[in-house]
């Protein structure tokens, strides 16, 4: 007497559900990623303790070499004041400052203050501790 189940066993797997998963965790990485823009030039940052991450509206850099840059724009040193006129007219928020370690306190000083009276958020770009 042969006995057979009614009910058969499926043996393929689907991989629908999987490829799925994978297109929305490769969504959430690219949207993520997108947050941090790089400056225009190459500055060695300063470490802090805490970094935190501000979305960067207008980025001002300044290089070992005194050389300057807004939003990847090179600049000299007087047409930096209308540079961040121009550009915060057209949006208020924040100006992070990329500026090297290396690089005296008094240029800081000045283009935060600039950044300031035009009523924008200063922010300094920093690197966590390693």
């Amino acid at each position: 007497m042969a006995l057979q189940s009614k009910n058969k066993i499926e043996t393929s797997f689907s991989m629908s559900s999987m490829t799925d998963i994978i297109f929305l965790l490769l969504i959430f990485f690219m949207l993520t990623s997108s947050f941090i823009t790089p400056s225009g030039l190459p500055v060695n940052l300063p470490s802090s303790e805490s970094s935190d991450i501000v979305m960067q509206e207008v980025t001002v850099s300044i290089t070992k070499d005194l050389r300057f840059a807004v939003n990847d724009k090179q600049v000299s040193r007087d047409q930096v004041k209308g540079e961040l006129t121009n550009l915060l007219n057209e949006n208020k928020g924040y100006v992070v400052l990329h500026i090297d370690k290396e690089v005296p306190v008094e240029y800081l000083v000045e283009i935060g203050g600039i950044a300031a009276s035009l009523d924008a958020n200063v922010t300094i770009a920093t690197q966590p501790f390693k």
